[in-house]
């Protein structure tokens, strides 16, 4: 198992942060490894909402089907699946003062044969969760307005 965590302030209001990062489709704005990220169904986002996510990884595209399975007003949690690896995507958010801080935590399991190639991707994944805290950051700003001058950077 592969687990890689960073943690960032940005300065964006919890709730709107979250309300971003519950929608799985927006890892196209930060996730470096996400090449498209479509949502399953329709309705509103809640536990059990799926997307459709094709990444590519050292030149190689995969797809996984993502579920939500823990929807809390500071606590996201998604899970990715196909026949080689389980990945999880964990979130959890506090207040600061009117800013958040975010702990982001990636796990990769891979399944059969592919579990040998483990200690060798774990600094490609350190690569790219160092990515995903200069990407993160920047995309809430995008999308939910920029933050004034000196904020809002990887901790």
């Amino acid at each position: 198992m592969i687990e890689v965590e960073r943690v960032m302030t940005v300065d964006q209001p919890l709730a709107e942060v979250v309300g971003f990062l519950a929608d799985f489709s927006n890892t196209e704005m930060w996730d470096p490894g996400t090449v498209t990220c479509d949502r399953v169904g329709g309705g509103a986002l809640s536990v059990g909402s799926e997307w459709r996510n094709v990444s590519e990884f050292r030149g190689r595209r995969t797809e996984l089907r993502y579920r939500l399975v823990r929807f809390d007003p500071d606590h996201l949690t998604f899970v990715g699946e196909n026949k080689t690896a389980t990945s999880t995507d964990d979130l959890r958010f506090e207040d600061d003062g009117g800013r958040t801080r975010l702990t982001y935590r990636a796990r990769v399991e891979f399944n059969g044969l592919a579990r040998l190639a483990t200690p060798l991707l774990k600094r490609e994944f350190e690569r790219l969760g160092d990515e995903v805290s200069e990407r993160l950051p920047e995309a809430l700003d995008r999308a939910l307005g920029t933050p004034p001058p000196g904020g809002g950077r990887p901790q």
